[in-house]
């Protein structure tokens, strides 16, 4: 199908009484000419929010989900104790179901809930809303919700006293936002037509994972690091010595323990080549310094794996320079392939020569004349130490303590041969780089074909 041209945008004027606190007001955002056969309704006479609430138990085990910002979908979160929880009610996910996240609605945090997460749980900050499908496909209201004008709307619409990031939008300016609403044969185009293109897009991401599972495999094997192999069906018992136990948990014994000592290599701990963490960490807060501005690095502005930082906000912290790597205490479920992932930044690689670290980052300083910064942050975001922090993580939480990261093996050779290893990484994270461009690039021009549609300016031709 391609997407063929009917008619050019127009702009419009808005009068400075029909503004609010000098924002433009969210329904004049929304509204523009309807095409033939389109209707202009409130989103709430097309959906029922969700009100099934589920009172948490001491002792029962929840799967918490949360949404990624700029559309990125609902994710499996943690799984948290009831006695561990601040909430006294949690809802159940409902495939389907339209999804946002009051607190981060402006960076476009909305979703459609998906079958595999249908045993998953949210607080009250998620609310739902189950689509009328006679009228209103779910994945269409999910496009019409993350355009760029809705959010702007949301933007305006969205309520709170403190810094922007803490406000919220809550149900009742959801349910009052307009929509304008094609026939379902339209709507069935428009989102055929997207996920056509979102398909083209993940085979790109395909290629680049694939290119960084083979860039950190040659990584390991220059260490001299051997990985078990995976453990095979039909197995039906295993016998362990008590100096083999790292930790007290049969779960550790579902596959072979990884051996994090190279057989070519010295082996140190990781305290052995940073500078004393008390050397290192000095804590601020931003808030109490009104007059100067701080460079802010939180733990939602890293992306795992690569360790690509976005965006910026203020809050307390501890200090960070140029001179530094910082790792994420909370670490990452992400499934069975990679099971927890580190958000780690090597901050030479950042803007800004000093700023300010959510307190949830510990920060390393490197001895240089033992290792090299940027091959210290490619091992930190590795498998190797994926590896070591499945036995030194907490009971309850992915969270490693800053005594358990410090004392993780470290396999250590010279300062050279580091150096030798990051130039073929470099060359593979050119390719990376390349690749993800190209993937950048294709997903602005579907953006801009789905905005268009969505206004009614282009239609989808078969």
């Amino acid at each position: 199908m391609t997407v063929a041209a009917k008619t050019k945008q127009r702009a419009f004027a808005v009068w400075w009484r029909d503004m609010e606190r000098w924002v433009i007001p969210s329904a004049l955002f929304l509204r523009q000419k309807l095409p033939a056969g389109w209707t202009r309704v409130r989103i709430g006479t097309l959906v029922k929010q969700v009100t099934t609430r589920v009172k948490t138990q001491p002792d029962t085990e929840y799967k918490m989900a949360g949404v990624r910002w700029y559309g990125e979908g609902v994710f499996h979160r943690e799984t948290v104790r009831g006695d561990a929880m601040s909430a006294s009610y949690v809802t159940p996910l409902v495939v389907g179901a339209l999804i946002y996240n009051r607190l981060f609605a402006w960076k476009a945090s909305f979703a459609v809930v998906p079958p595999e997460l249908a045993d998953c749980y949210v607080s009250g900050e998620f609310p739902q809303f189950i689509p009328d499908l006679t009228r209103v496909m779910p994945e269409y209201l999910y496009l019409y919700c993350t355009r760029e004008a809705t959010i702007q709307a949301v933007t305006s619409a969205s309520t709170g006293s403190s810094a922007v990031s803490r406000n919220r939008f809550k149900e009742k300016e959801f349910l009052d936002f307009e929509i304008a609403l094609p026939p379902m044969m339209e709507q069935k185009a428009i989102v055929a037509h997207w996920l056509k293109t979102q398909g083209d897009i993940n085979t790109i991401r395909y290629r680049i994972q694939e290119q960084q599972s083979k860039i950190e495999d040659c990584f390991l094997r220059d260490l001299g690091l051997e990985f078990p192999e995976k453990t095979k069906r039909g197995q039906k018992h295993f016998a362990v010595t008590w100096k083999m136990l790292d930790r007290w948990d049969v779960a550790y014994f579902r596959r072979p323990p990884f051996n994090p000592q190279s057989n070519c290599y010295p082996n140190v701990l990781l305290r052995d080549i940073v500078q004393p963490l008390s050397k290192t960490t000095q804590r601020v807060n931003p808030s109490e310094s009104p007059s100067e501005d701080f460079n802010y690095l939180g733990m939602e502005n890293v992306e795992p794996i690569t360790g690509n930082v976005k965006g910026e906000t203020i809050r307390q912290g501890s200090t960070i320079k140029s001179t530094c790597v910082v790792f994420n205490k909370q670490l990452i479920l992400y499934g069975k392939l990679r099971p927890y992932l580190r958000k780690v930044v090597d901050c030479s690689e950042l803007a800004f020569d000093q700023g300010v670290a959510s307190s949830e980052f510990i920060c390393l300083r490197p001895k240089e004349f033992l290792v090299s910064q940027a091959w210290l942050a490619y091992y930190l975001r590795s498998s190797a130490v994926a590896e070591q922090a499945k036995v030194a993580i907490g009971a309850r939480m992915p969270r490693i303590s800053p005594n358990a990261l410090l004392s993780m093996c470290v396999p250590l050779p010279p300062l050279s041969i580091q150096r030798e290893i990051m130039v073929r990484v470099a060359t593979g994270r050119d390719e990376i780089a390349r690749e993800t461009a190209k993937a950048e690039r294709l997903s602005r021009e579907i953006n801009a074909e789905i905005e268009a549609l969505i206004l009614g300016n282009t239609t989808v031709e078969k």
